[in-house]
């Protein structure tokens, strides 16, 4: 058998149906990864560290010598969790994996070689992981056929993104990719938000899959900045370029979805995160605010926080620089994801 280098295109292809190994060490995966890939660690965070000091103030050889050090005792496991990844190896059967590491070098040959050698059908990817980041950011770069779903705070704008998956159109949830609802309310359940490095490799693979037969991709009109995350400036651009359905539902029908979606939160966290907002909202409407909350009135205090919301998005979020970007309204009655869908789509469709 023999080992076949693919280059980066040609190895996501095949990935999206054989088993893909990222062989960097831990702290390197959980910064960022591919997607889809499965982390087989050659090296520990700390072994890594020493065999680069090695490299760089000894010899390659002094490194590659303590490399193998590490390695060896743990060639037996390595093999045996990639026969438990792929569900057992039958006798004369071979099972496709690839294997990546930071560059394509030493790290990826070394596993591909042991997979190899037990039977494996191996491929690495040219370049490596750095090879990967360079197509992620050129993905940024690309024309799509984009459909940008507008609306103030609380039309159920996410909602509506999947409704409209379900009907067979192509969507990227901008927020999921994210882990952040996108306001400064909309970290209170509490989930962890990605490196910003690895939101791009997730926003970069969903482009990819997304684009594929040139359908439109929906989107919901964002900030460039999520939570912690900036959207790559390059495709924030493009976004702000193309044309926006803007939903245009009641004041009131909007401020009862937003209290069933953020007044089960607890007082204390609705309370932080109101004073976080307190120098855009004004001192007198933040006291106005939390006096509310704390009265376990708490319509009235989001009767507040959405009238800011309303000012703000109308200010940041509809492109003032792009006066040619066609908005069209679309008036709605209620926040219904379901019928709300049906109406769009019927529109985007004539």
């Amino acid at each position: 058998m023999s080992i076949t280098q693919l280059p980066i295109e040609d190895f996501l292809q095949l990935s999206r149906s054989n088993l893909l190994l990222d062989v960097r060490s831990p702290g390197e995966f959980a910064h960022a990864h591919i997607p889809h890939a499965v982390s087989l660690p050659l090296f520990t965070d700390a072994e890594r560290k020493a065999v680069g000091t090695a490299y760089k103030q000894e010899s390659k050889q002094h490194a590659v010598k303590l490399g193998l050090k590490y390695f060896g005792p743990n060639m037996v496991q390595m093999v045996e969790t990639v026969e438990g990844l792929m569900g057992g190896v039958k006798d004369g059967s071979i099972n496709t994996v690839l294997v990546h590491c930071w560059r394509g070098g030493m790290r990826s040959a070394g596993v591909a070689w042991l997979l190899d050698l037990y039977g494996f059908k191996v491929h690495t990817l040219v370049g490596g992981y750095k090879a990967y980041r360079n197509w992620v950011l050129e993905q940024f770069d690309k024309a799509y056929n984009i459909q940008v779903l507008g609306g103030l705070t609380g039309c159920g704008k996410t909602g509506l993104l999947h409704q409209i998956k379900k009907a067979g159109e192509r969507i990227i949830d901008l927020e999921g990719l994210a882990n952040h609802k996108g306001s400064a309310f909309g970290g209170l359940d509490g989930g962890i938000q990605p490196t910003g490095e690895m939101f791009e490799n997730r926003l970069a693979s969903e482009l990819f899959d997304a684009s594929a037969d040139g359908a439109a991709i929906w989107l919901e009109n964002e900030s460039q900045r999520i939570g912690q995350i900036n959207m790559p400036s390059s495709f924030f651009r493009n976004i702000r370029m193309k044309p926006v359905l803007f939903l245009d539902i009641p004041f009131e029908e909007r401020l009862n979805h937003i209290v069933g979606e953020y007044g089960k939160h607890q007082k204390e966290a609705l309370i932080n995160t109101i004073v976080r907002i307190k120098k855009r909202l004004g001192g007198l409407e933040t006291k106005h605010a939390i006096n509310y909350l704390l009265e376990d009135n708490v319509e009235e205090c989001f009767r507040i926080l959405l009238a800011y919301y309303d000012k703000w998005y109308m200010k940041n979020t509809l492109d003032k620089e792009n006066p040619e970007q066609q908005v069209t309204t679309i008036h709605l009655e209620k926040v219904d994801t379901v019928a709300n869908a049906k109406k769009i789509l019927e529109y985007a469709r004539r």
